[in-house]
């Protein structure tokens, strides 16, 4: 049997943690065609079939279980490789990491040129999204989470604890009788918040804490979306103090209701000690530090 071309290997394992031919082709940034050809000659080259198509993607054969191991040892292999080659020069190779849409897109990505001017040979993935990937599934190298994983081969630690509270616009507030407590929000008031079906971790229930029974009916899976929903005055909702207190427009309405929640950072036991994982953990923990005021205000 001939040896694969490592790139087909790769395209193999993207199939594997991503369960579709498109997302594999994302993943690796090329087209599913190309995904598919490099699958196909993998395969030929092994004589098995690696993968069952369904309407739903691809699931593994009992020979695609039995490559994974191989192929994921090959991988760890290269990487170690990579973390030991040109000392000197710091971490090098793709780093992907998952993490909250908010924390992602508003708290580290204004911070993220400092640490790629400091690891100028690593390319690195930000999904930061409604919805996070898995580093048990290797989907993505390192995760911030909203919840301690309670099994998979994962290491796991608590990165921070951060503060959120409800808030309008003074528009929204001239428009509509101020809610004087709590209760007063269940009538003459919209609130903004996720929609409940969409909604990927429990932690993102907020209202109930607010008051029982409160319910959303302006809905998004985003809590961006949201934030501009309330800076445009169209309701009241609850946003992350490092979003709602950054917005001079908006107003935290019953500070006594602050609501705790806690970030964990996660990464898988076989990559938590490579040189890009080690280096992003130390920055982003660094970085947590320094703001932790915007994550936890005082008050």
């Amino acid at each position: 049997m001939l040896p694969a071309d490592w790139n087909d290997y790769q395209a193999f394992l993207a199939i594997a943690r991503g369960g579709q031919l498109a997302r594999a082709a994302a993943a690796m940034g090329i087209d599913a065609t190309t995904v598919g050809r490099r699958l196909r000659r993998l395969e030929a080259r092994i004589g098995a079939t690696l993968f069952e198509h369904t309407r739903e993607g691809q699931v593994m054969t009992e020979a695609g279980e039995a490559l994974l191991s191989e192929v994921e040892a090959m991988e760890q292999a290269a990487q170690r490789i990579a973390d030991t080659t040109a000392p000197g020069l710091g971490a090098a190779g793709l780093l992907r990491v998952s993490m909250p849409e908010g924390f992602g897109n508003v708290f580290v990505a204004a911070h993220l040129r400092d640490f790629t001017d400091r690891h100028p040979r690593l390319t690195l993935d930000l999904v930061a999204s409604s919805g996070l990937l898995s580093p048990s599934k290797r989907e993505a190298d390192l995760a911030v989470t909203l919840s301690r994983p309670r099994a998979g081969p994962v290491i796991a630690g608590k990165l921070s604890d951060y503060a959120l509270r409800l808030y309008a616009s003074q528009d929204y507030l001239s428009a509509s009788p101020p809610p004087r407590r709590p209760a007063d929000l269940a009538e003459g008031h919209r609130l903004v918040g996720y929609i409940p079906d969409l909604v990927y971790a429990p932690e993102l229930r907020y209202l109930t804490e607010i008051h029982p029974g409160l319910t959303a009916t302006l809905r998004s899976p985003s809590i961006i979306a949201q934030h501009r929903l309330i800076a445009a005055g169209a309701g009241v909702g609850v946003l992350p103090c490092f979003i709602g207190d950054a917005d001079a427009g908006l107003i935290p309405l019953f500070p006594e209701k602050r609501i705790a929640r806690t970030f964990w950072l996660v990464t898988h036991k076989d990559t938590h000690a490579l040189a890009r994982v080690k280096a992003f953990k130390t920055w982003l923990t660094e970085l947590v530090g320094r703001e932790r005021a915007r994550l936890l205000p005082p008050g």
